[in-house]
């Protein structure tokens, strides 16, 4: 605060004190209130780059994940204030791990070149799994991006990690009892120690959708929709009313026991899709998002009254995508005019 001036004599009055006390509250809560990003996947017949981003910003929808660096879709963030989880396409982990000279190139031309972009994380790699061919090349190309971003003094800003699934836990209920497949630590442990290292978040796409679809008959639609009355599952001390946290949880409790307890979590997909499949219905999306978006404010039975970053998947329906059921995830429709109602604040 600056001084005030002597040679009047004045201090500053009691209602101008009150009022920045009242705008720094607000900026407090706009900042613990901005959980929410939204995908941005481009595997269909899209509005431009610079539309989608006036669109994002017509919803105050403050957060973006981008899967890789498509420039008309970065040179259209410059400026935008949006928050930005860039992605390192799987296959260019071998490029990118090869050498540092690469690595050095990829975050020169896709991230110091937009320096009005707010990078927020580098996912390198998504949903790479143990016997893929380019499995090998994860923690190498995340060890020389994280090597290229502190060399560009950008270490504090941008933290570099990768998006996994959740297919790799062996045991995920009760959520206290979350254990990693043993056949993925060998892919899982270098990732949880370069994390912890690097203190950098782990991101997750997490699909209660997909837990209910193959398990209708244990889980109730209730329970993944975030609208059942009462707690579904107790365990231990904790009782757990939607399966989000259950499984969000059932994570956290895999990771103690991978020595990763200290990592945070980022939900960098999670959503429900409007047609292709079992209860994929306009209503229920709807119901999945809205209550997606109030809940994150939170935190999980294990981690109580900590927020929880979350991007929704998707923005837009991507008609070229395979299944059926991958094309029905978008907030939107192509033609920018939203599915149903929602509140991103």
């Amino acid at each position: 605060m600056t001084k005030c001036n002597s040679s009047v004599g004045k201090t500053p009055s009691l209602i101008s004190i009150v009022f920045l006390l009242g705008q720094l509250m607000m900026i407090t809560l706009q900042t613990a209130d901005a959980q929410i990003g939204v995908c941005y996947g481009m595997l269909g017949n899209l509005p431009p780059q610079r539309d989608v981003v006036a669109l994002y910003k017509q919803y105050n929808i403050r957060r973006m994940r981008l899967y890789d660096p498509n420039q008309a879709a970065l040179t259209a963030l410059r400026g935008s204030n949006i928050e930005l989880i860039l992605g390192v396409p799987n296959d260019n982990l071998q490029t990118i791990a090869s050498s540092q000279a690469n690595a050095n190139s990829w975050v020169q031309n896709n991230v110091r070149n937009y320096g009005d972009v707010r990078f927020k994380y580098i996912a390198v790699g998504n949903e790479v799994q143990p016997g893929e061919s380019f499995a090998q090349f994860l923690v190498p190309a995340m060890r020389n991006i994280q090597t290229a971003i502190s060399n560009a003094g950008l270490g504090n800003q941008i933290k570099v990690s990768t998006a996994i699934d959740t297919k790799g836990l062996g045991v995920s209920y009760p959520p206290s009892k979350g254990s990693f497949k043993s056949e993925n630590r060998a892919l899982l442990d270098p990732i949880i120690r370069f994390l912890v290292e690097n203190r950098s978040p782990l991101l997750v796409n997490l699909y209660p959708y997909f837990s209910y679809k193959d398990n209708t008959g244990a889980i109730r639609l209730d329970y993944a929709l975030f609208t059942a009355p009462s707690v579904v599952v107790q365990d231990g001390q904790l009782g757990y009313r939607n399966l989000f946290d259950a499984m969000l949880d059932a994570v956290y409790s895999a990771l103690e026991k991978a020595s990763g307890g200290s990592l945070e979590i980022v939900v960098s997909e999670s959503g429900w899709p409007t047609a292709g499949g079992t209860a994929t219905t306009v209503d229920n999306a709807r119901t999945y998002n809205s209550n997606l978006i109030q809940h994150v404010k939170g935190g999980t039975p294990k981690k109580p009254g900590r927020p929880i970053e979350t991007y929704i998947f998707a923005m837009f329906d991507e008609d070229r995508k395979n299944p059926e059921l991958e094309k029905h995830w978008g907030l939107f429709f192509p033609n920018k005019q939203p599915k149903y109602p929602i509140n991103f604040n």
